[in-house]
C-alpha cells in the first residue's frame, strides 16, 4: 500500500508538472495567436515625405483581382518574393493620386519583376503615365533588361535608363498550343467531343495534331491587331518613325552581330532607350530631383504600396457623396457555386450583383470582366443577376479587360453598354463538352468491364465504358441547345437578330476593334470611361463615389496566411527551408494546366463556354 501511495504521489507530481507546462504552452500559443491577430488587424499609416519619388515596382502579372491563396502568398513572402500578382487598379490609383500631389516630385518605374501581362492592361497604365507627365514631373523607367511587356511601360516614360549589360527584347505576339491527340491515342483514351461553332477550337487540342485552318485564320486577325497596337503606342511614345519596332525585330540578329553582341548598345543606337546607366547612377540622378535619404544613401522614395496606404487612409476620413457607382470585378474562369477572388462563381458573383441591386445608394453598376469563360450554367446565373439589376432601374455597363470571351461575353451581353480596349479578345460565342473514357486504357492493363442494365441508358456517365450512340446524341443535342440559347441571349442583349449574331459567332474570337465594328461592343475605352458612362445613363447629378463591391477576405483565410507565412519564415531562418521555394516541372506546366482546367470545370451538365485565348495577350 505504501509503495502504491508513493507511486501515486510521484505520478501526481509528474501530472502537476506536465499540467503546468501544458497551461504555459497554451498561454504562449494564445499570446502568439493574439500577436498574429494584432499584426493582421493593425495597419500603420505611412508618412509621405515632403519631397519624394513614387516608385512603381510591379511584381508578377498584372491582374484585375488578386487571387486569394493564403499558402501561395505565404510561400512568396517566406522566399523573399511576392505572390506574383499586381493589381491593375492599385498601379493606376497610385499614379493618378501622385499627379496632383506636391510631395511627389517624380515617378520611377522599376520594371525588372513585371511578368508578361495583357496588352489592354498595359495600355491603361500607359495612359495614366502619359497623363502624369502632363504635370511636368519626370518619369524615369529603369531596368537591368526589358522584355516586351516591360518595355511597353518603359517607353511611356520621359526617360528610359537601361543597364550597360542589359537588353531590350521584343519579339512580337505569338499563339502556340500543345496538341495532345497522338499522346491520347497512345494511352488508349477516347476523348468524346461535342461542340457548336466552326471556330470553337478549344477542343482541337484533344482531337488534332496541328492548328486547324479556321483557327489559324481568326488567330492571324487578332494577333495582327495586338501587334499593330503595340507598335503604334511604342513608336508614338518614343518619337520613333512608324515601322521602327518591326524593323528592330526583323534586323536584330544581324544588327546585334554588328555591335559585337552588345544588346544595350544596340537598343541605344535604335533610340529604344535614353541612356545606359547602372542602378546606382540612376539613383544619383533621381536624387537631384527629390533629395537624398540619409538612411538608405539613395534618393528619397516611397513605394506604391506605402503611398496607397497613406492616400486611402486619408480618404477614409472624408465624407463621401451619397450616390455611388458600384464596380464589380469578374476575373478568372467562370465556375459553379461560390468561388474566391481570382475566379468567378455563379453564386458568389451573383451575390455581389444582388448586393448592388438592393443598395439604395448604388445608382449604377460597372462590371469589369477579365475572363475566358467556363461553366455555361454559372454564366447564365450571372447574366440573370445582371438583368435583375437592370430591372431594378439601375444601368449596368461592362468594361472588358484583356479578354471577355465565350462565357465572359455571355455574362457581358445583357449590359446597357459594353466598353472594350482595342486589344481586348472577345466574342468566341460557342459551346462544347468533352467526355473522356478509358476502356481502351484499361484493356491494355488486362481490365475488362461487363454487366447489364435495366434501360439503354443505365450506366450512363461511366468512364470505363464507351459512350453509347444514345449518350452521344443526347450530349450533342444539349450542346446544340446551349449554343442556340447563347445566340438568343446575345441577340436580346445586343438588340440584334439571331441570324446576325450567328454570322459573328461560331466560336470566333475578335479583337476589341473588330468587335466594335461588328456590334458586339459599343465603345472603345477603359474602365474610367465605362464608369463615367454608367453615371451618365443613371442620370447622377453632382459628385458620386466609386465603390468596389468585392467578397471580403475571410477571417480564417487571413489568419491562416499570417500563421503560414510566419511559420515558413521561421523555418527558412532556422535553415529548415531553402531561401527560395523551387517549383519543379516547369517544362510540363502547359500539360498540367490543361489537366487543371478540366479538373476545376464543374458545370452540372458538363457544357462549357470557354476560350483558350488568354496566353497570347498575356
Amino acid at each position: 500500500m505504501k509503495f502504491a501511495a508513493a507511486v501515486g504521489s510521484v505520478f501526481s507530481l509528474v501530472w502537476r508538472i506536465l499540467d503546468r507546462i501544458r497551461k504555459a504552452l497554451h498561454l504562449l500559443l494564445l499570446l502568439l495567436i493574439f500577436g498574429f491577430l494584432l499584426a493582421a488587424l493593425h495597419t500603420s499609416i505611412p508618412i509621405v515625405p515632403d519631397s519624394a519619388a513614387l516608385v512603381i515596382k510591379p511584381r508578377g502579372q498584372l491582374v484585375e483581382q488578386a487571387a486569394v491563396d493564403p499558402l501561395r502568398r505565404a510561400l512568396g513572402e517566406a522566399s523573399g518574393g511576392s505572390s506574383r500578382q499586381t493589381r491593375l487598379r492599385d498601379v493606376i490609383d497610385a499614379i493618378e493620386a501622385a499627379k496632383g500631389d506636391p510631395r511627389i516630385k517624380a515617378l520611377v518605374l522599376v520594371l525588372d519583376q513585371l511578368a508578361p501581362s495583357g496588352l489592354s492592361k498595359l495600355q491603361e497604365i500607359g495612359a495614366a503615365i502619359r497623363d502624369f507627365r502632363k504635370s511636368g514631373k519626370p518619369v524615369i523607367a529603369t531596368a537591368n533588361s526589358l522584355d516586351q511587356t516591360q518595355y511597353y511601360l518603359a517607353a511611356q516614360a520621359s526617360e528610359v535608363d537601361l543597364d550597360p549589360l542589359g537588353s531590350v527584347s521584343i519579339d512580337g505576339f505569338d499563339y502556340y498550343r500543345m496538341y495532345l491527340k497522338t499522346a491520347i491515342d497512345r494511352l488508349g483514351v477516347d476523348v468524346n467531343i461535342f461542340r457548336a461553332g466552326t471556330f470553337k477550337s478549344y477542343t482541337d487540342q484533344y482531337s488534332r495534331t496541328d492548328m486547324g485552318a479556321s483557327e489559324r485564320t481568326e488567330s492571324q486577325a487578332w494577333l495582327g491587331t495586338l501587334w499593330s497596337e503595340y507598335q503604334r503606342d511604342v513608336t508614338r511614345a518614343r518619337g520613333l518613325p512608324p515601322g521602327a519596332i518591326q524593323d528592330y525585330v526583323n534586323t536584330e540578329p544581324l544588327a546585334l552581330q554588328s555591335v559585337n553582341g552588345d544588346a544595350a548598345r544596340l537598343a541605344l543606337q535604335q533610340r529604344l532607350v535614353t541612356q545606359l546607366m547602372t542602378r546606382h547612377q540612376v539613383d544619383r540622378e533621381v536624387a537631384k530631383w527629390v533629395g537624398t535619404n540619409s538612411d538608405t544613401h539613395s534618393y528619397q522614395a516611397i513605394s506604391m504600396e506605402s503611398y496607397l496606404s497613406a492616400v486611402r487612409a486619408k480618404h477614409l476620413f472624408r465624407s463621401k457623396p451619397r450616390d455611388r457607382v458600384a464596380v464589380i470585378v469578374a476575373a478568372g474562369d467562370i465556375l459553379d457555386g461560390r468561388q474566391p477572388p481570382g475566379a468567378i462563381g455563379g453564386e458568389s458573383t451573383s451575390d455581389l450583383l444582388r448586393e448592388a441591386e438592393y443598395d439604395p445608394a448604388v445608382k449604377a453598376v460597372v462590371m469589369r470582366v477579365d475572363s475566358p469563360g467556363g461553366s455555361l450554367f454559372a454564366s447564365e446565373q450571372i447574366l440573370r443577376a445582371v438583368l435583375r439589376v437592370r430591372r431594378a432601374g439601375k444601368p449596368v455597363v461592362v468594361s472588358m479587360s484583356s479578354y471577355a470571351a465565350s462565357g465572359g461575353y455571355y455574362i457581358s451581353s445583357g449590359a446597357n453598354e459594353i466598353f472594350a480596349s482595342p486589344t481586348t479578345l472577345t466574342g468566341s460565342i460557342g459551346v462544347f463538352a468533352v467526355v473522356p473514357t478509358f476502356q481502351r486504357t484499361l484493356a491494355k492493363l488486362g481490365v475488362a468491364v461487363d454487366g447489364i442494365g435495366t434501360t439503354p441508358l443505365a450506366g450512363m456517365g461511366r468512364i470505363d465504358r464507351p459512350l453509347s450512340d444514345g449518350e452521344k446524341q443526347m450530349l450533342q443535342s444539349s450542346v446544340d441547345h446551349a449554343y442556340a440559347q447563347f445566340l438568343q441571349r446575345v441577340a436580346e442583349g445586343r438588340r440584334m437578330s439571331v441570324a446576325d449574331v450567328e454570322k459573328v459567332a461560331e466560336g470566333r474570337v475578335w479583337s476589341g476593334v473588330d468587335a466594335r465594328h461588328l456590334g458586339l461592343v459599343d465603345h472603345l475605352g477603359g474602365l474610367k470611361r465605362a464608369i463615367a458612362a454608367a453615371a451618365k445613363i443613371a442620370r447622377i447629378r453632382g459628385p458620386y463615389a466609386i465603390d468596389y463591391i468585392e467578397p471580403p477576405l475571410g477571417f480564417r483565410d487571413e489568419l491562416l496566411m499570417q500563421l503560414r507565412s510566419a511559420a515558413l519564415v521561421w523555418g527558412r531562418d532556422a535553415g529548415w527551408l531553402p531561401g527560395a521555394v523551387p517549383f519543379a516541372g516547369s517544362a510540363l506546366e502547359p500539360l498540367v494546366e490543361r489537366a487543371r482546367e478540366l479538373a476545376r470545370f464543374n458545370d452540372p451538365r458538363g457544357i462549357y463556354a470557354y476560350c483558350w485565348c488568354g496566353a497570347p495577350a498575356d
